[in-house]
């Protein structure tokens, strides 16, 4: 199969990462892909890394293309789909806020042979919108089986959710939080991993936390339910800071919990969010669409 991949993102997010992840698992299956992605990003950097074909992203190359399929894994890509596809086209979704109202919105929202939803809620949100169910599949995250944490005494944020919510939680329960600047490095020694987020389509952070066996502290928003079961594999709090702060206590004060939860939590990915199973039904969803 020759799949075309577009991502216009300029960070390395969650979302290229899990673009990254499934180009590369396409490739060592023995299909024909190739990212566009924007012209020194860190993404195409990373897929050139791995050896992954890749170049940058353009209407231009997009429209001389001749793959059987073509995969969008944000809104501008989804946009220079719409516009510029001569094959049939899908969309990953992995953002929980609505879809615009206007008629170009609209328009473009019609023209996937199919949505790929990163979660339950995020499928509701489309149905909600107007997309017909039927076009819509739900392909969870996935993310590599990490080694388990070595232990340590950190409690572990990402940036852009260590806003003053979490900080006030965190001075109530009389903890420092640390940022995490190479998540996948600094959760090898995470005691805790807070996740406060007031709109999150699934949370690919949380994943790679329980992946390392970290316990996790989560808002019960968005599709963030779907990951963790309150009390089993992690705890889902209200956006309060005394509900933040008393979960973060409770982890803290009881080891023996907070060990279960991220043994229960790295069990689950294992199961159920591992990138081979992202990879496979992802391609379940492309014979899908291409009635192969």
């Amino acid at each position: 199969m020759r799949i075309l991949h577009l991502d216009s993102g300029t960070l390395l997010r969650g979302g290229q990462w899990q673009a990254l992840r499934l180009v590369e698992g396409l490739a060592a299956a023995g299909h024909d892909v190739t990212l566009l992605a924007p012209k020194g990003s860190p993404l195409i950097k990373a897929a050139a890394k791995r050896k992954l074909s890749a170049v940058p992203i353009s209407g231009a190359r997009l429209y001389f293309a001749e793959p059987d399929l073509v995969h969008a894994h944000d809104a501008r890509s989804h946009t220079l789909a719409a516009l510029f596809a001569r094959v049939p086209f899908v969309v990953s979704r992995r953002v929980a806020f609505p879809a615009g109202e206007g008629r170009l919105s609209r328009w473009k929202y019609s023209r996937p042979a199919r949505f790929i939803a990163v979660s339950e809620f995020v499928k509701r949100g489309l149905v909600e919108y107007g997309v017909p169910a039927e076009r819509i599949s739900v392909v969870y995250d996935g993310v590599p089986l990490l080694e388990p944490a070595r232990g340590g005494d950190r409690i572990l944020a990402c940036a852009e959710k260590a806003g003053p919510l979490l900080a006030e939680a965190a001075a109530l329960a009389g903890q420092r939080v640390h940022i995490a600047t190479d998540l996948e490095r600094d959760l090898a020694t995470a005691r805790l991993f807070v996740y406060i987020s007031e709109c999150e389509g699934l949370g690919s952070a949380v994943l790679m936390a329980l992946s390392a066996g970290v316990p996790v502290v989560a808002s019960r928003v968005g599709g963030i339910p779907e990951i963790i079961e309150d009390g089993r594999t992690g705890l889902l709090v209200d956006n309060t800071p005394a509900a933040i702060a008393s979960a973060m206590r409770r982890m803290l004060d009881d080891p023996e919990f907070a060990a279960a939860c991220g043994e229960r939590g790295r069990q689950l990915v294992k199961e159920k969010f591992s990138v081979a199973a992202m990879v496979q039904n992802t391609l379940r969803v492309y014979r899908q669409v291409l009635k192969c």
